[in-house]
C-alpha cells in the first residue's frame, strides 16, 4: 500500500503544479464612455469567485487561463471576456437603455419598476427636451397619462399642472420634490438640468409625504457631476 502511494505521489505533485500554473492573477479597469465605474461586478463564469471594482474602477481577481470573466453593472450591458492567458483586461461597458428605466424613484428610496403597486409615470427626459418650451411643465403636456397640463399663453406665464383633478377648493397644485427638497414652484428649473422625472399619481404617495401629496407628487432629479473627462455641450 505504501509503495502504491509513493508511485502515485509524482502524479499528484504534477497535478498540483499544473493547477498552480493555470491559476493567475488578473487586473484591469472597468469603465464607460465617461470614465471609471466604481462598484462594477467582476465574476469568473460558472463559479462564485467574484469581486467589485474600487473607486477608480480597478479590480483584481484570480482565475484560470481558460476561464471567462463576466462584467456587469446596473444600467449597462453585461460583457464576457475570455482570459486566454491575459493578465490585464480593461473593458468599457455600454449603456443599456432598456434597463435604465427599470429603477424608479418613489420618494425616499427607489425600487424596481416591476415591483410597483401604485400609479407611477416615468417620463423620458429626451422627449421633454424635444418640445421647445421655457418650462418643463409645458414640455410635460401629453407625456404622462393622467396628468393634465393647461398652458398659460401670457408672456412669462407658467403652466397649470393637475394630477388628481380639482380635489379641493383651494390650491390643487402637486408637490414637487427636487433633489429631495419639497417645493411648490418649479418654474425656475432649467429643463436641460433634469436627469430623471417621475410622477406619483395615486394616494399611496401620502404615506411618504403626508397631506402635501394629496394632489400628486412630481419627483425631479437634476444632473450631477460624474467622474471622467469633462464634457461640454451647447444648444442654441
Amino acid at each position: 500500500m505504501r509503495n502504491l502511494f509513493f508511485k502515485k505521489l509524482p502524479l499528484i505533485v504534477a497535478l498540483l503544479c499544473l493547477a498552480t500554473i493555470q491559476a493567475q492573477t488578473i487586473t484591469g479597469t472597468v469603465s464607460d464612455a465617461t470614465g471609471p465605474l466604481p462598484g462594477a461586478n467582476v465574476l469568473v463564469k460558472g463559479t462564485t469567485n467574484g469581486t467589485q471594482t474600487d473607486f477608480d474602477g480597478n479590480y483584481t481577481i484570480d482565475a484560470n487561463a481558460e476561464a471567462t470573466l463576466v462584467f456587469s453593472y446596473i444600467g449597462y450591458k453585461t460583457a464576457q471576456v475570455p482570459v486566454s492567458g491575459q493578465t490585464n483586461i480593461d473593458i468599457t461597458l455600454e449603456e443599456d437603455a432598456s434597463k435604465l428605466d427599470e429603477v424608479v424613484v418613489t420618494g425616499y428610496g427607489s425600487q424596481a419598476k416591476k415591483d410597483l403597486t401604485g400609479a407611477v409615470a416615468v417620463v423620458d427626459v429626451d422627449q421633454l427636451l424635444a418640445v421647445p418650451a421655457t418650462t418643463f411643465a409645458q414640455q410635460l403636456q401629453g407625456r404622462a397619462a393622467g396628468v393634465n397640463i393647461v398652458n398659460d399663453s401670457r408672456a412669462g406665464g407658467s403652466a397649470t399642472v393637475r394630477i388628481r383633478g380639482f380635489g379641493s377648493v383651494g390650491n390643487n397644485d402637486p408637490l414637487y420634490i427636487i433633489d429631495g427638497v419639497p417645493s411648490t414652484d418649479p418654474g425656475n428649473i432649467n429643463p436641460n438640468d433634469i436627469e430623471s422625472l417621475q410622477v406619483l399619481k395615486d394616494a399611496s404617495a401620502a404615506s411618504i409625504y403626508g397631506s402635501r401629496a394629496a394632489n400628486g407628487v412630481i419627483i425631479i432629479t437634476t444632473k450631477k457631476g460624474k467622474m471622467g473627462k469633462p464634457s461640454i455641450s451647447y444648444n442654441t
